[in-house]
Order: C-alpha cells, then structure tokens, then sequence
C-alpha cells in the first residue's frame, strides 16, 4: 500500500470535475437505506437513488449509507438528487484527501479517516458524510461493515439513536470513526513490545524490518489522525447551525477520545524511533560480546604460538655448538612442553575469569 494514497485530477482541471479516470479499482457500489424514528426502523439493503430521494420526509430520520467506491456517473446522479457540492463530489471520488469540515448552502460535508489493523497491516479508509436537516448519507469504500455497532443500536427500540435528531446519528458515526483508532493502536503497542524483547534477545535483519514497517505504520497514523481533532474542534466551535446542545455535550467527549488517540500516536511515535537506536545498541554489544571472545582466544593463542614457534626452529646439528638447544635432546622434552602450553592456558584463563572479561 502507497504511504500517502491520494488520487487526483491532471493540472488544470477545472474544480469539480468528475472524471471517469477516477474510476479504476472500483467495487460494486451498495445502498442501504435507513429510515427510522422512536415509532420504528425500516431497512432497505439494495436500494437505489430514486428510492433515497422519495424516503426524505420530515416524520422520520434518514440515513443513506453508500458501500464500495462509486462511479462518476454515480456521483452525478446522486449529486443531482439530493444537491450535493460539486468539489465535495470530487471529493469523495479522490480518495486519499486530509480529514476537513466544509460547509455548505443546506449540507455540511466531512472528510474523516477510519483505520484498521488486519495481518500486521495498518489501512486507512476515507470515510465522507454529508449531513443535512433531514438526512445523512455516508460514503464508505471499504469492504468491511464499518458501522455494524450503529446499525444493532439503532434496531433497538428506546436507545438514544432512535430518540435523539439526525445530528445525534451524526455524532455516532463520527465516533465511530474516531474510536477504530484505539483497537488498531493497541495492536501497534503490542507490536512495540515484541520488538523491543526480540532486541534485546535476538536483534536480526527481520527485526530490522518490523521496525521500519512500524516507523512506516505511525506516519501514516499521524498523518491522518491528527487533522480529525481539528475538524472536531471545529465542529464544536462553528458547528451550531447543524449540531444541538444535547448532542453538543456528546461531541466534547468526542474531542477528548482525538485527544487521547493523539497522545498515544505520539507516544508511540517517540517509542518507534527509539527502537532504532535500541537495535544498534544492541546489534553493537553483541558484536563486542563477540570481538571480546574472539579476542579471549587469539591471546590464549599468543603464548601457545611462540612456544611451538621457538622449539619448531631447525638449524641442523644441534650437538657441537655451544648454543643449541638442549631440550631438544631431553628424554621429556616433548611432554614438557606440552606441561608449559597448558599451564599457560589454565593461567590465562584464571586470570580472565579474575578479570570478569570471560
């Protein structure tokens, strides 16, 4: 996965532009439409843009959730029948753009980012929501059912998101969002921790590896959840034409959990470049734990060298000069020698061991 996916348009393409060249790697878009109220809920899992337009009445609550990456000519049809910003259109087919709050004539549109965390991998969804008096639609292109734990309240009669407004919903969604950021930084911790114990334990080239790939995993984590604290901030500040003061309260509790998500990231930011520097520590003392031995045995060698070195010597007859050597004819000269080598050995491995250097 690219580290900072981002489709766009060529340069000088006019604003708001659909292109069809923003349609590769689609998948089959669904619509699930939600219409409920304190009296009842009502789901239609495959319905299509005709039948959102003629559900929006002001007895009930709509919520028009759009599964999979839409086509531009989707985007149109959609755009046409419930009025939707042109740039926000683009938006929503460029994927990859920073998490922002944008407000419009009747609909205030929001770009957010859902992480998740699947075989050791971090992947980022861009999820855009358009919220208007009387609808919310949501535009996830993701495979998984992001919006799973929504969708169990909401089939529950007497829960808060049966009895609260369209800006109650709103702020559900948006904490969703923000909370997947726990659970895949939980993982992340783990992942810190198991690196750290197989440094000190055993520091390779697939250790090295983890790291970068977690280096990796928190830019992009960083990238992309830090703005969304902004764009809560903002909506807490400039968001009181769409967002009630009973579901106000909620969404400072909401700014507080990007709060809390941002110190982890950043802690875990700290943590992972850290881990560098632990690696080449390490990867340092064993390779001096090694030197150190190497060493050890290189000076037990010395002395062993220059004893053999001295008796191998051959100048011939040995018997008529004055200053041959006489051990060579002693009768244990042989094991003699062999008696001086291993008391230099025992000697200098005592010493050694006084020393603590073995």
């Amino acid at each position: 996965m690219a580290l900072f996916p981002k489709r766009y348009h060529p340069p000088g393409t006019p604003p708001g532009t659909l292109l069809s060249g923003t349609d590769v790697g689609q998948t089959e878009v669904q619509i699930t439409l939600l219409d409920f109220g304190a009296a009842g809920l009502t789901i239609n899992k495959s319905a299509d843009v005709s039948q959102c337009k003629a559900a929006i009445n002001e007895d009930s609550i709509t919520w028009i959730r759009v599964q999979g990456r839409p086509t531009a000519d989707f985007m149109r049809e959609l755009g046409a029948a419930f009025d939707l910003h042109p740039l926000a259109l683009e938006d929503v087919l460029n994927a990859g753009q920073r998490p922002k709050m944008e407000p419009y004539d009747s609909q205030l549109f929001l770009v957010m980012h859902m992480p998740t965390f699947k075989n050791g991998q971090i992947a980022l969804h861009q999820i855009s929501i358009f919220l208007h008096k009387r609808y919310l639609v949501t535009f996830c292109p993701c495979d998984v059912e992001a919006f799973s734990s929504i969708l169990k309240r909401l089939e529950t009669a007497g829960t808060r998101v049966r009895q609260q407004g369209i800006d109650y919903l709103f702020y559900s969604v948006i904490d969703l969002i923000i909370d997947q950021g726990f659970p895949v930084l939980e993982h992340l911790g783990i992942q810190i921790e198991a690196i750290e114990e197989a440094i000190v334990s055993a520091p390779g080239r697939d250790v090295l590896d983890k790291i970068y790939r977690v280096k990796r995993n928190m830019i992009l984590l960083r990238r992309s959840l830090w703005p969304q604290r902004e764009v809560v901030s903002r909506l807490l500040r400039d968001g009181e034409e769409w967002i009630t003061e009973p579901t106000h309260i909620y969404l400072r509790d909401c700014y507080d959990h990007t709060v809390q998500i941002m110190d982890l990231v950043e802690s875990y930011r700290d943590m992972s470049a850290s881990l560098l520097d632990i690696y080449m520590s390490s990867a340092s003392m064993r390779l001096n734990d090694v030197m150190r031995v190497l060493t050890v045995i290189a000076t037990i060698f010395m002395p062993l060298t220059f004893i053999t070195g001295i008796y191998g010597m051959n100048f011939g007859d040995n018997t008529r000069s004055p200053w041959a050597m006489p051990e060579l004819h002693w009768y244990y000269g042989y094991p003699l020698v062999w008696l001086v080598i291993l008391g230099a050995v025992a000697s200098m491995l005592v010493w050694f061991r006084r020393k603590r250097w073995l």
